[in-house]
């Protein structure tokens, strides 16, 4: 009786170790790209389709155009914005862009910190617990 106690001691052990260290790995993982994100907010991440471009006012005033062009096919009363507007729009789109990339990043990292921290004391702990049985067999 005692030898399957130990026996499902180890097997309970070994196991919460082998999953402490993937969830380490996964949450190292995720931590990198969010640090990457937080470095480079404008160019992370992924735009919707049909979104215009933030990479520069010149590629997002082209987008609007022909997003406007499409609309003025289909009916010939359409609104085309100047100059000062396009970049306020610009402005304001990029801005929201960035805001919403360092969030989710911040997000990420304090996550990825707690889930590596607890992963790390999971660990320790039952690889010493189970360092523990084995020298009390010998």
């Amino acid at each position: 009786m005692e030898k399957s106690k130990k026996t499902g001691a180890q097997i309970y052990g070994y196991t919460v170790c082998l999953v402490s260290i993937i969830t380490f790995l996964i949450a190292i993982s995720n931590l990198v790209n969010a640090l990457l994100n937080l470095g480079d907010p404008l160019h992370s991440g992924w735009n919707a389709s049909g979104a215009p471009s933030l990479a520069s006012y010149e590629n997002y005033k082209m987008d609007i155009l022909k997003t406007t062009q499409k609309g003025d096919e289909m009916s010939k009363t359409t609104y085309m914005p100047d100059d000062q507007t396009l970049r306020a729009m610009y402005e304001a789109a990029k801005s929201d862009k960035i805001q919403m990339v360092k969030h989710d990043a911040n997000g990420s990292i304090i996550v990825c910190s707690l889930l590596i921290l607890i992963c790390s004391i999971l660990f320790f702990t039952h690889w010493r617990w189970m360092k523990a049985i084995n020298n009390s067999d010998s």
